[in-house]
């Protein structure tokens, strides 16, 4: 049988009735971290999906919604209400397409309704001035769950291609979510509850992946105040609620990597953590290296929204441990792109054997998680376009993405987005943005947006010098250009 959100939480609930599964904050704390939660037990929260449902499939069966249908859902994801109104909807037979509160208009959430065939929007009361009207979609029947059949409906945040696109889920897909978040999610220690905490809003598919992955091992998931939580709330769910595992995203997980290097308690407490596991971008490599050297327990989860989680750091302390591997089960290939000359740039760039080959990861068609056909290459494959460089057997570090990548004139590869990184990294005194450009150009370019009223030809200076140790071994000759 396919496995689903669904059957992990029914398995869940009758296996751990009584652990808490999640930790809310109390809406009456005096105090503004939200130091105070209470919980809700796995036997309550299937028990109030199950209510949920029966109020789902009563309230569309009254206004002509037949089973099977897509009903769109736009809604925040952060809170409990979320939870159950999601899972009520599957569990209740129909098939969620979800919006996040970020999507710029109603006329994007009506574009993507009709392209989804969508029969009904769930949304919260505040967006009812700006939903007039609601495109007319046709009824659909509902057969029988099969493998290439609807589960979810999610999108991409618009970054790539200037609008969102649907991310159809089949239930194939779902079910290697299954398997993969359970690899994710496997507590270190079998004889304690693993307590995590929120990470991003469940209309989005890392904090679904991750929710999925921390139901099978009967983990608490606790909710705090905001997503972009303080390091103090952080404090506070360690001794509160027993917060054992961090699961954030890069960006959010930075600031607390950054107070910490001022605050000793706060690094005893992140080392003191089973895991910190951070997600949908690199680590600065400075902040990533002084993580490692301070015995803060990394990893990296790296995935994308149409893939869900895909490969794994290897973790601990050990030279490896931010390697890269593929999760369990999976049908991955690491294609070489862009050819030796390609190959040996890249490789000089990051001060590795010349050997070294610039490599695109492609899910391939055989994979459970496979992206719907509608998004997948020609020859059957999905191409992810994020590129790695094996530095071990099987073990993979990241190199960005291909449109990250220019050619010179002479065709050798330029790694843009490293060298943008770095010099916000070693200039943020002095700029507010730069950007390299220069594709089929002798050499490639770099413009700044000054952040100072320094002389312009001291600032190129400036800029040069801070900048000098970046290994540009592999690029033209010129390449300090700066406009």
């Amino acid at each position: 049988m396919l496995r689903t959100h669904l059957t992990v939480l029914e398995t869940s609930a009758s296996r751990y009735p009584l652990s808490p599964v999640f930790k809310l904050p109390r809406s009456d704390s005096q105090s503004c971290h939200g130091q105070d939660w209470y919980s809700i037990t796995y036997r309550q929260f299937y028990m109030d999906v199950e209510l949920f449902a029966r109020y789902w499939s009563r309230t569309l069966a009254e206004r002509g919604v037949v089973l099977g249908s897509v009903v769109g859902m736009w809604i925040g994801g952060y809170t409990y209400n979320d939870v159950l109104n999601i899972y009520g909807m599957s569990r209740a037979g129909f098939v969620p397409q979800m919006f996040s509160l970020r999507l710029p208009s109603a006329e994007v959430i009506f574009e993507l309704l009709h392209k989804a065939k969508a029969k009904a929007l769930v949304y919260e009361s505040e967006f009812a001035p700006v939903l007039r009207e609601c495109p007319d979609t046709p009824c659909l029947s509902y057969p029988p769950a099969q493998p290439e059949d609807i589960a979810f409906f999610f999108h991409t945040s618009g970054s790539s291609g200037g609008s969102p696109k649907l991310v159809p889920c089949s239930h194939r897909w779902l079910d290697a979510t299954v398997m993969k978040s359970s690899q994710t999610c496997l507590p270190q220690n079998p004889d304690r509850q693993d307590v995590t905490v929120w990470m991003g809003s469940l209309c989005h598919i890392g904090q679904s992946f991750m929710l999925i992955g921390s139901l099978q091992h009967g983990t608490c998931v606790i909710q705090p105040t905001q997503i972009s939580f303080s390091s103090e709330e952080l404090v506070a769910m360690v001794h509160r609620c027993g917060l054992n595992r961090l699961n954030q995203f890069a960006a959010f997980l930075c600031n607390h990597l950054r107070a910490s290097r001022q605050d000793p308690k706060l690094l005893s407490l992140l080392t003191s953590l089973d895991e910190v596991l951070y997600s949908g971008m690199p680590l600065a490599r400075e902040e990533e290296e002084w993580a490692y050297r301070n015995g803060i327990k990394l990893r990296n989860l790296f995935g994308s929204t149409e893939l869900g989680a895909a490969l794994l750091s290897v973790g601990g302390t050990e030279g490896n441990a931010a390697l890269l591997r593929p999760l369990a089960g999976t049908a991955y290939r690491f294609v070489p792109i862009g050819g030796e000359a390609g190959a040996e740039a890249a490789a000089a760039v990051q001060g590795h054997q010349s050997t070294a080959r610039m490599l695109e990861f492609v899910i391939l068609a055989e994979s459970g998680d496979c992206p719907h056909a509608s998004l997948r290459a020609a020859d059957g494959h999905f191409h992810t376009g994020d590129l790695f460089q094996e530095v071990a057997p099987g073990q993979y570090v990241a190199r960005g993405r291909d449109d990250d990548w220019i050619k010179s004139e002479n065709s050798l590869r330029c790694d843009t987005k490293s060298i943008e990184d770095h010099t916000r990294m070693m200039c943020g005194s002095l700029i507010g943005e730069c950007i390299v450009v220069g594709s089929g150009r002798p050499s490639p370019v770099l413009f700044v947006e000054p952040n100072t009223d320094m002389d312009a030809e001291r600032l190129k200076k400036e800029i040069i010098r801070k900048t000098r140790q970046f290994p540009f071994a592999a690029l033209p000759p010129r390449t300090h250009h700066f406009d």
